[in-house]
Parts: C-alpha cells; sequence; structure tokens
C-alpha cells in the first residue's frame, strides 16, 4: 500500500498510476484531518465486485464455504476443460 501527499501525488501522478495498475498497488491520498482518496485499478475493482456479488446472498456465501471446505480437506477432483 503506498500513501502520499495531494501535491505529491499531482507532481509524480504517472509513476503514481503505474505502481497502481502494473503493480496491484493501493494508493492512498492524504487530504488533511483523516480525509483522503483510495486509488486502485480497474481490475481489482472488478474483482472486488464480484466477491461482494458472490457474498450477496447467503446461499452463494455457504456455497463458497462449501467448496473451500473440500479444497482444503482435499475432496475435490480435477477437470479437464474442453477447447471450444
Amino acid at each position: 500500500m503506498l500513501t502520499t501527499s495531494i501535491s505529491d501525488f499531482r507532481k509524480n501522478i504517472k509513476k503514481y498510476f503505474d505502481s497502481v495498475t502494473e503493480d496491484f498497488e493501493t494508493l492512498i491520498i492524504n487530504r488533511g484531518k483523516d480525509t483522503g482518496v483510495v486509488v486502485i485499478s480497474l481490475d481489482e475493482y472488478n474483482s472486488l465486485n464480484a466477491t461482494q456479488h458472490e457474498m450477496s446472498s447467503r446461499s452463494n456465501e455457504l456455497r463458497l464455504d462449501s467448496a473451500i471446505d473440500k479444497l482444503k480437506k482435499g475432496s475435490s477432483f480435477e477437470k479437464e476443460l474442453l477447447d471450444v
């Protein structure tokens, strides 16, 4: 996680955006007392939204927890994907 001031962000905007998009860094831009802005990549944002959607219903949450438990216990199996 990176943290910077707004003035430093302005001076080095390309460097910070490159770190966010290429290195999957989260950037916090401080804007004063207890305020700030968080910058994340579009890929990270989409991933967070997908996770939030999957966890939005209790049935999805239970299904995912069950799958994780099966993986941890070694009771899962591999399946070959079809070439389309």
